[in-house]
C-alpha cells in the first residue's frame, strides 16, 4: 500500500464529549485519510455500551462497503455491531480511552460485570487495539485476568492472550499547535486551574480539601474551574462557590477553545487529584500553555511527566500534595526555565508529532484483510 494512498475511514464514537470528542476530531483533522464522524451525544453512558451499536448499525449499515476500516470508540458492543453487519463489516479499531474492568465505582455502585463482558468481546471482535497508555494497557489485563478469575466455571482463559496478540500502546494526539510558543509571564495573584470533567473519579472532594487547607493558612489565590460537566453539578462544586467566593475567576465549561487556552496561559498551577485517568490531555494541555502540573503519583502521571520533574511536581498523599500547593502558591514566580521546558516537552503529544503513528496503523489494519 503506498504511503500517501488516502483510505476512508468510519469513526463510530458513542459518546462524543471530553477527550473522546477530543480523540475523534483531532484524528479527523490531521489524518491523510478520510474520516467521517457518527456519533452519540456524551450521556447515559450505561445505555451507549448496551444500545449504540444497533443505533450506527441503523445509520450506517447500509453503506459499509464504502468504508476501508472503521475506528470505534471503546463505549460500546462491538461485537454487537459486527453481529449485525456480518460480512459487510470491513476491519476496525478500537481505541480504549477507558475500560470497565478498572472503572471506580460511584459512591453506592454496584460492579455490572456485563460491562466487563462487553469491554471484553469488543476486545476479541477487533482487528486492532489500541490503549492510550502503557499504563492503562497493563491495568486492563491484570484486570483481565482477575475478572476471568472470578467466573464459577468454563473460564476462558484464552482470552487475555488472544487480546494481546493484537494491542498495542498509542499516546492520543493533542490538538494544539507543536510550535513555539511565547509563554507569557505569570503576574498577579496565583491562578490554580482545574480543567478535568466535573465527576466523582476525577476527585473533586481532595481538590477542594486542599484548597481550603491553603486558604486556612492565609494564602491568597484564585481558582478556575473549567471542565465539563455532563448532567449535574456535583456537591464539591457547590460547596466551593460558596467557600471560596471572590477567589473563583471562573465557574464552568469554556467551550471556545482559543477562550480556553487563554485560560492556560493566565493559569500558575494545574491540579490533578484523580482516581481515574489513563492519559491525561487535559494536563498535558495545560503544561503545555505554561501551568506548573500537581498530579498524584499514580495513573498515568508518572508515564506522561518528563521524570526530571517528577520530585518537585508528583506528589505520594494528601499531606505532600497541600505542602507542595502551598509552597507554589507561595512563591509562584521564578519558574520561567521549568515552564518552558514542560511546554516543549509537551509537543510530543501534538496531533503533528503524533500523526505519523496513526495513519501507519491504519495503512496496516486495510493491508492486513486485502
Amino acid at each position: 500500500m503506498s504511503a500517501s494512498q488516502q483510505l476512508r475511514f468510519l469513526f463510530l464514537e458513542p459518546f462524543f464529549g471530553g477527550s473522546h470528542e477530543d480523540f475523534a476530531l483531532g484524528l479527523a483533522q490531521h489524518s491523510r485519510h478520510k474520516i467521517e464522524i457518527l456519533s452519540l451525544p456524551a450521556r447515559f453512558w450505561k445505555w451507549r455500551m448496551r444500545g449504540a451499536a444497533l443505533h450506527f448499525f441503523y445509520k450506517a449499515g447500509k453503506n459499509l462497503a464504502r468504508y476501508d476500516g472503521i475506528i470505534a470508540g471503546n463505549l460500546m458492543s462491538l461485537s454487537d455491531f459486527k453481529a449485525l453487519a456480518g460480512s459487510a463489516c470491513p476491519p476496525v479499531l478500537v481505541y480504549f480511552h477507558e475500560n470497565q474492568l478498572t472503572y471506580p465505582l460511584a459512591p453506592g455502585e454496584a460492579m455490572d460485570y456485563q460491562f466487563g463482558f462487553t469491554d471484553i468481546t469488543t476486545a476479541l471482535c477487533a482487528d486492532r487495539i489500541l490503549f492510550n497508555s502503557h499504563t492503562h494497557q497493563n491495568c486492563f489485563f491484570e484486570a483481565l485476568d482477575s475478572f476471568i478469575r472470578r467466573m464459577p466455571e468454563y473460564r476462558p482463559k484464552w482470552a487475555g492472550k488472544a487480546i494481546e496478540k493484537k494491542s498495542g500502546v498509542l499516546y492520543p494526539g493533542c490538538r494544539f499547535e507543536a510550535g513555539e510558543l511565547l509563554l507569557p509571564d505569570r503576574q498577579g495573584i496565583p491562578i490554580v486551574i482545574w480543567n478535568h470533567r466535573w465527576e466523582f473519579d476525577k476527585n473533586p472532594d481532595e481538590f477542594f480539601a486542599a484548597l481550603y487547607a491553603a486558604q486556612d493558612r492565609g494564602i491568597d489565590f484564585r481558582v478556575a474551574l473549567l471542565g465539563e460537566n455532563f448532567q449535574f453539578v456535583p456537591k464539591p462544586f457547590l460547596a466551593a462557590k460558596e467557600k471560596l467566593k471572590e477567589k473563583i475567576v471562573q465557574y464552568g465549561f469554556v467551550d471556545d477553545r482559543q477562550q480556553y487556552f487563554e485560560w492556560l496561559k493566565k493559569g500558575h498551577i494545574v491540579i490533578s487529584t484523580a482516581m481515574q485517568e489513563n492519559f491525561g490531555i487535559s494536563v498535558v494541555e495545560a503544561m503545555r500553555y505554561g501551568c506548573l502540573p500537581l498530579l498524584p503519583e499514580r495513573l498515568s502521571y508518572p508515564e506522561i511527566l518528563p521524570q526530571q520533574f517528577a520530585v518537585d511536581f508528583l506528589y505520594m498523599d494528601f499531606a505532600e500534595f497541600v505542602e507542595k500547593l502551598c509552597k507554589l502558591l507561595i512563591s509562584p514566580r521564578g519558574h520561567k526555565e521549568t515552564r518552558k521546558a514542560l511546554s516543549q516537552a509537551m509537543v510530543a503529544h501534538s496531533w503533528e508529532s503524533r500523526i505519523g503513528q496513526y495513519d501507519a496503523v491504519l495503512d496496516e489494519l486495510v493491508s492486513q484483510r486485502t
